[in-house]
């Protein structure tokens, strides 16, 4: 048995020579050593034999098992070694050839368009504060002269929690809990998400809100007027005209819409604009003696204004968006369009 065991090392070795590739030598490896090998089939006949046979055999299969191994190792290391040297040969580099580039992500408008607010704003004293998205009632509505019979509370608007919280309806929350805690004079804005049970093509149940809240001694509706006149004219231009309409809120009194001529048809009359050249872009007024009551402030001394405005809607009309749900699709078509953008 043991000269047939040097007699597989003696073909084994010629079968290496003549292997001239890596998948060759793993054949050679495969028809020696392997589970159905030639050693393999030689060891199955050791159970035929005396011990002192079995021990001498087994100690000369397992050295020229070893030296096999070795020599397939050698071998393929040599044979890949020649293949690495001959792809280099083959295969150049051009190291001076420009490198192929990665596409870079881009800021969503959204974020550009709240960071745009709140630097236009900030450069007139307005500093950022932030609250809770979970709000109580009191701080939701009930603060801000919304009774408990008024319609903006009726379920069909509002998301109510199981413990009695909301869902806030928008950041003014956040300028109430503002209001308790600081006081006057105050210049705050107030970004964040708002949920309202309400969605179509120009209407989201998630949207953005920043509020603005100022207070101070003897502020009045005409520095209402001229703040956020500086502030739509620095973000569409000076040239825009701005308007302000008579309207309703329950926190504010007298309390107005502003319009913004429209940035489609510059005032002209389109679709957007349903014809009448402007496009509403946010409601303020003067705050309500009974919110600065419910905070602790005394209205007799102490007056301000409060705003607020979708960012959602600023952020369609500034860069020319059709459909809102555009913005929260995650479309990377659509938000490579932002790149560079301001």
């Amino acid at each position: 048995m043991i000269s047939r065991l040097e007699e597989l090392k003696s073909k084994c070795e010629t079968a290496l020579q003549n292997a001239d590739t890596v998948s060759g030598i793993e054949d050679v490896r495969i028809s020696y050593l392997g589970k159905k090998g030639v050693l393999t089939d030689i060891l199955k006949g050791l159970k035929d034999l005396s011990n002192e046979e079995k021990a001498s055999v087994g100690q000369a299969a397992n050295q020229i098992k070893t030296q096999i191994t070795d020599a397939i190792d050698a071998k393929r290391h040599a044979l890949e070694r020649d293949e690495m040297n001959a792809k280099l040969v083959s295969d150049t580099v051009d190291v001076s050839a420009p490198g192929v580039g990665r596409g870079s992500g881009a800021s969503h408008p959204l974020h550009r368009m709240e960071k745009l607010i709140v630097e236009c704003l900030g450069r007139i004293g307005f500093s950022t504060v932030s609250g809770p998205e979970i709000e109580t009632e009191f701080n939701n509505f009930e603060a801000l002269n919304i009774p408990a019979s008024h319609p903006a509370r009726d379920m069909h608007d509002t998301f109510y929690m199981k413990d009695g919280g909301v869902l806030r309806t928008h950041t003014s929350p956040v300028q109430i809990r503002a209001m308790q805690t600081m006081a006057p004079p105050l210049r705050i804005l107030a970004p964040g998400k708002v949920f309202r049970c309400d969605a179509d093509v120009s209407h989201s149940p998630v949207f953005h809100q920043i509020e603005g809240l100022l207070v101070d001694k003897h502020v009045s509706f005409a520095e209402l007027k001229g703040t956020l006149e500086f502030f739509l004219r620095s973000l569409f231009g000076d040239s825009k005209k701005v308007r302000f309409r008579p309207s309703y809120f329950p926190f504010t009194v007298p309390s107005c819409e502003v319009d913004l001529e429209c940035v489609m048809c510059k005032g002209k009359g389109c679709g957007i604009c349903k014809q009448t050249g402007w496009l509403e872009v946010m409601g303020a007024g003067m705050v309500h003696r009974n919110v600065f009551k419910a905070v602790g402030y005394d209205p007799e001394e102490v007056t301000g204004f409060a705003f607020g405005l979708g960012v959602d809607r600023l952020a369609m009309l500034y860069y020319q968006i059709s459909d809102i749900r555009l913005l929260y699709e995650n479309d990377a078509r659509f938000i490579s369009q932002f790149k560079g953008a301001a």
